[in-house]
């Protein structure tokens, strides 16, 4: 067939579209070179042929009929393997759910299908989600694009290299820390948290339900865009949204800390192109993010652990010890504790929506270093907790505020440029998003 390595999912329902590519064709190139890649086996934790080529099969037949049920009818992605595929193992990237197999399809993965997309396989993932890095010794620990030594980002670490290595044309991936937008950075890829409550968690393996969201990762903003769409969003329309006369608020507070110098480098020189597109940037803390980012090990910690506990404790053995310990961190935290974070968190919500509200978007790295090495990581447990928080340092920010939140490549290798506006605002962020991209390609 023709060439289809590297392109976008949008440029792939395009050719689809103009009868140029056969989604049967697509999906059997794809998972020959799935099968055929050397890093197959520590991105895909498994592939699903069958069901490939029986949606790739009824992708046809549309495509043939003129009734294609939207832009990305036929055009093969990858999940994450915490969304359950009915009747196909979901384990979430852990030992402790071996075996585990769900009788139905998680409600995005369901609506996805039902808008024509080609499932081909779920991806590893760190243990139950609940690591920046990607590394996972229980299962695998998928490679980053740009340093086969390093870790790719976590917890959708395989999401991101099934979309980097050219083995998907997009990924679903879910971020309750930064596990979107950290693979998606490390991986050049571009990736969107969405606002929580916006897509449907019904079948996603959880971690702590009141900040887990979903989001997609891809080579370009459009991408992003259209599998928001197809997930259950509004896929909004990108075009006519300059730059010139924007306002870009720099988060100074937390975020510009202790950055790595190629990550500042690349930041400021993306800054630079920006304003030169006529953006007006302008730096500020935001107090209310300094408040904030303490509160993090009581509120993420607690309801990881209280969301796993049983399980956990069970068999803790069959687990990766720094995320165990991680999990178990969370214990000793009281219900008290707990709902007095939670009141002061709703309280620094409302106040950094007023910090931030002349502004079009909030910008910061995406991820303050670059991908360690995956061999430190496993030999000194030190080094492993400090990388870990540093990942998750900025990402984590959004999370706490309940912002959508979308990654872009700066063009310098695995940094990423985040850009961060209010609650729901998808459509709007996408938008800039677009801009953005074009201004620092």
């Amino acid at each position: 067939m023709r060439d289809w390595t590297g392109k976008s999912a949008a440029d792939l329902g395009r050719g689809i579209e103009a009868g140029r590519l056969d989604p049967v064709e697509l999906a059997e190139a794809m998972l020959a070179a799935i099968d055929a890649h050397d890093l197959s086996s520590c991105i895909y934790a498994r592939t699903t042929p069958d069901r490939a080529r029986a949606e790739a099969l009824a992708a046809r037949k549309r495509a043939r009929a003129g009734v294609r049920k939207g832009p990305l009818d036929g055009v093969p992605i990858s999940w994450k393997d915490l969304y359950d595929t009915a009747g196909i193992a979901t384990e979430a990237g852990s030992r402790l759910l071996e075996g585990r197999v769900p009788a139905r399809d998680a409600a995005v993965l369901g609506r996805a299908s039902a808008e024509g997309l080609v499932c081909l396989g779920k991806t590893h993932m760190s243990e139950l989600a609940f690591s920046g890095l990607g590394l996972n010794p229980s299962t695998a620990t998928p490679p980053c694009v740009n340093d086969a030594a390093a870790v790719s980002g976590g917890s959708s670490s395989g999401a991101a290299a099934s979309v980097a290595f050219g083995l998907s044309a997009g990924a679903i991936g879910s971020d309750t820390g930064g596990s979107v937008r950290v693979p998606a950075a490390w991986n050049d890829l571009v990736g969107l948290k969405t606002t929580h409550g916006v897509l449907p968690m019904a079948g996603v393996v959880p971690l702590c339900p009141s900040f887990d969201t979903l989001g997609p990762l891809g080579r370009s903003v459009e991408d992003c865009a259209l599998l928001f769409g197809a997930m259950g969003g509004r896929t909004p329309d990108l075009a006519g949204e300059p730059l010139a006369g924007k306002r870009f608020m720099v988060l100074e507070t937390v975020a510009m800390e202790g950055l790595e110098g190629t990550v500042g480098a690349a930041f400021d020189d993306a800054l630079d192109r920006l304003s030169r597109a006529g953006a007006r940037i302008e730096r500020r803390e935001a107090p209310s993010v300094a408040r904030a980012m303490p509160l993090s090990p009581t509120l993420f910690a607690a309801e990881a652990y209280g969301t796993w506990r049983d399980v956990i404790e069970a068999q803790p053995d069959l687990m990766f010890a720094q995320v165990r310990d991680r999990f178990r961190s969370g214990r000793e935290i009281s219900a008290a504790d707990y709902v007095a974070a939670r009141t002061l968190l709703d309280q620094l919500r409302a106040d950094y929506l007023r910090e931030t509200a002349s502004y079009d978007a909030v910008l910061l790295p995406s991820c303050p270093i670059l991908p360690p090495e995956k061999a430190r990581l496993e030999s000194e447990p030190d080094f492993y907790v400090e990388r870990n928080l540093l990942t998750l340092r900025n990402t984590r920010i959004g999370n706490l505020m309940g912002l959508p939140g979308l990654t872009i490549p700066t063009g310098s290798p695995s940094v990423g440029l985040l850009l961060q506006t209010p609650p729901r605002t998808e459509a709007r962020l996408l938008r800039i998003g677009r801009a953005v991209e074009s201004a620092l390609a």
